[in-house]
């Protein structure tokens, strides 16, 4: 199995502008992503970007990077524009790594490019289990219930599978005599990591957002509402956090430190 990585990084954000650029122990963000995807199987990576600021910063460390459209809603569309311009085939697998995950292990970006080659299905990604009640209620933490297949049914930042007997348990904590975890027992993390066939990400690219896409702010839903498959595999490792917010930096920095003392 052969596959390519396309890290789609915007520079405009809402929460932290200029965050591919964000310095994490005195190197870009995106550079910590590059050296994760560096570790992996991947044939070709590319940086796939609106700015030229992250089209130099990417030739500063080495990498490969393209000046793609600005009005693109969503990583996929970028990803879908460097797959045009480079000429891959429809088979071709390629890997959407998020540039906002410095702590992505390499082991996961060939999983996920592995899972999709074993299976019929259209895109594939990876979850983990939800370990406590918080990361259940936590909109940032995205959600994922499947069928018997292992084929998404949902994606959500809603608390979902909602377990009915216990509800009251998130509502009133202790109080309410139940343990937090018949809240989130079966519940599934979704992470942000996606392989396609280029024939399905052109597909994807081609339609419009989505209705549910809009409300959640998830492209993936953009997927299942169109009728496209997504498989989801049992990650085989649990990656460190990304970066959302600003008060994300301390605790990723702390762990790029001690993954940097280990190397």
């Amino acid at each position: 199995m052969t596959y390519r990585v396309v890290i789609p990084a915007r520079y405009g954000s809402s929460r932290l502008p200029g965050k591919p650029l964000l310095r994490l122990l005195d190197r870009p963000m995106l550079e910590w992503v590059y050296r994760r995807v560096r570790c992996s199987q991947a044939r070709e990576i590319i940086i796939a970007t609106d700015d030229e600021r992250i089209v130099q910063a990417a030739h500063a460390f080495g990498a490969t990077a393209l000046l793609t459209a600005a009005t693109h809603s969503c990583g996929t569309d970028r990803i879908a524009e460097v797959a045009r311009r480079q000429g891959w085939e429809d088979a071709d697998v390629v890997v959407n790594v998020q540039g906002d995950e410095p702590l992505m292990p390499a082991a996961l970006i060939d999983q996920v490019a592995a899972a999709l080659a074993g299976s019929a299905a259209d895109i594939a990604t990876l979850a983990t289990p939800i370990e406590t009640l918080a990361e259940l209620l936590d909109p940032n933490v995205v959600k994922v219930v499947t069928d018997m297949r292992q084929r998404a049914l949902y994606f959500s930042r809603a608390p979902i599978p909602w377990a009915r007997d216990g509800a009251a348990a998130a509502r009133e904590g202790p109080a309410a005599g139940l343990p937090s975890h018949r809240c989130h027992a079966g519940a599934r993390r979704h992470l942000g990591i996606y392989a396609y066939r280029v024939a399905a990400l052109t597909r994807m690219a081609s339609m419009p957002p989505s209705s549910l896409e809009l409300i959640e702010r998830l492209e993936q839903l953009r997927a299942l509402e169109n009728g496209l498959t997504i498989c989801i595999a049992d990650a085989v490792q649990v990656p460190g956090a990304d970066v959302n917010t600003a008060a994300d930096i301390p605790a990723v920095e702390a762990l790029l430190a001690i993954d940097a003392d280990r190397a």
